[in-house]
């Protein structure tokens, strides 16, 4: 895989972080740290790119807030300037570069290939109805909190080869134990970390059917054995080469009798239905707020499914 040069100064240019300023502000303009930003924008921006060019940027203090849906999460949050802008700023020149070294069969946080990109990929695979009998399903136990610094930086330097970018990608995964959730670079770089691993089922092991959306893995096969087998070697690979480890809930498990329970749906061999977790959460936004950008949402999820009884229950309308 060719390594890559001469990238820092394109990231650093003036033009480069008014470009990161203004995407890393989409839907933000009335948040504190972008109004205080906009006081001296112009300043600021000419002040990061000095930063960058002399080295002296750190990553700032991180604060940090918890959610509790869909599960409980400590969410990671840094200033809009100088940090988000300069996370931008890096993504706006490597987002292809990373992107050209993913496989297919990754789906999540790269345009175009997101949850129904995913589902769509799912679908399609089950028309083989004989290569599809069974399912492996796995994630990695505690994925983003447990990945390994130094393995990361390694696994940048088989793609990167421009040092100083290198010195800023490692002063940014230094800031934090793990990939910090909330950074906008942590969901980049959480993809790039499996990447290598996507490369070795798909070319190494020959893998037909495999789907990955962040640590979610879904492989299908006709063999229940095969797919055994293929989860010792995955848990091998990921404890000697990433240090992770396989959680305990994996499945195998025959798809006719189950079922895929993957990116929001339920998919089977003659019908997708939602995942019945999110049908709860449609209604009760319907009992308790009937905001159109949400219904809107929930709709999206539904059309891409077999779903015409919901919305006919639900919203009175047929798809």
């Amino acid at each position: 895989m060719k390594r890559i040069n001469n990238l820092y100064q394109r990231i650093c240019s003036v033009e480069n972080l008014q470009l990161a300023d203004s995407i890393a502000r989409k839907g933000k303009l009335n948040q504190p740290g972008v109004t205080r930003h906009d006081r001296n924008r112009d300043r600021n921006i000419q002040q990061l790119h000095e930063m960058l060019i002399g080295k002296t940027y750190n990553t700032s203090q991180y604060t940090t807030f918890t959610i509790y849906e869909p599960k409980e999460r400590i969410i990671f949050r840094l200033p809009y300037f100088p940090d988000r802008i300069v996370h931008h700023a890096v993504m706006n020149i490597l987002e292809p570069i990373f992107v050209s070294a993913f496989t297919s069969d990754t789906y999540s946080c790269i345009k175009k290939r997101g949850i129904h990109a995913a589902a769509t990929a799912v679908k399609f695979a089950l028309k083989d109805l004989q290569g599809t009998q069974y399912c492996l399903k796995l994630d990695i136990k505690k994925f983003y909190p447990n990945v390994d610094h130094e393995v990361l930086k390694q696994l940048l330097r088989r793609k990167i080869k421009d040092q100083d970018l290198l010195w800023l990608l490692d002063g940014i995964i230094d800031s934090a134990d793990g990939l910090p959730i909330g950074n906008y670079l942590s969901q980049y770089f959480a993809n790039f970390y499996l990447t290598y691993f996507d490369h070795w089922l798909k070319e190494d092991l020959q893998v037909k059917y495999y789907f990955r959306y962040a640590d979610d893995m879904v492989i299908l096969s006709d063999s229940k054995s095969y797919l055994h087998q293929v989860l010792d070697q995955i848990r091998n690979y990921l404890q000697e080469k990433l240090k992770l480890t396989v959680k305990n809930n994996y499945q195998i498990f025959p798809v006719n009798s189950r079922g895929i329970d993957f990116v929001g749906y339920v998919f089977r061999h003659t019908h997708i239905r939602l995942r019945k977790s999110i049908k709860q959460s449609f209604a009760r936004m319907l009992a308790s707020n009937k905001n159109p950008q949400s219904i809107a949402s929930y709709r999206g999820w539904a059309v891409h499914c077999n779903s015409k009884n919901l919305l006919k229950k639900l919203l009175n309308e047929t798809v």
